[in-house]
């Protein structure tokens, strides 16, 4: 009986967090409603192996502003704040350091973005 719960706690570190990142269009400068989409997908991909022991990061536009910028689930069920905090230190790491370090990932290519496009604007 012992073995089913051990099982259990081991599958739940074992699956991965999600974590949906709401990304505003206006980070992308003035017209950056025209380009957020085609960078949320460039950006999920060049972040897929960040943190990708404990989580997958999942990026899309925010047009509703009534939804939180960040998003926690687990094996499809949404996780309050305190929960995705447990389940990461129970990953024995951080969720403030994971989420700093993406936001740090995002900001690199926000900027990389902006200097692509700014060229053919001239």
């Amino acid at each position: 009986m012992g073995d089913g719960v051990t099982q259990h706690s081991q599958s739940m570190v074992n699956s991965k967090m999600v974590i949906l990142y709401r990304l505003e269009p206006g980070c992308l400068g003035p017209d950056g409603i025209d380009h957020i989409e085609i960078f949320c997908s460039i950006a999920e991909r060049a972040l897929q192996s960040l943190n990708a022991d404990i989580c997958q990061w999942q990026l899309t536009p925010r047009f509703d502003k009534s939804l939180d910028e960040l998003q926690y689930s687990l094996a499809g069920k949404i996780l309050t704040k305190d929960k995705a905090a447990k389940y990461v230190l129970a990953c024995d790491a951080d969720l403030a350091q994971l989420e700093e370090f993406f936001e740090d990932k995002l900001t690199e290519l926000i900027n990389k973005y902006i200097a692509r496009k700014l060229p053919a604007q001239k």
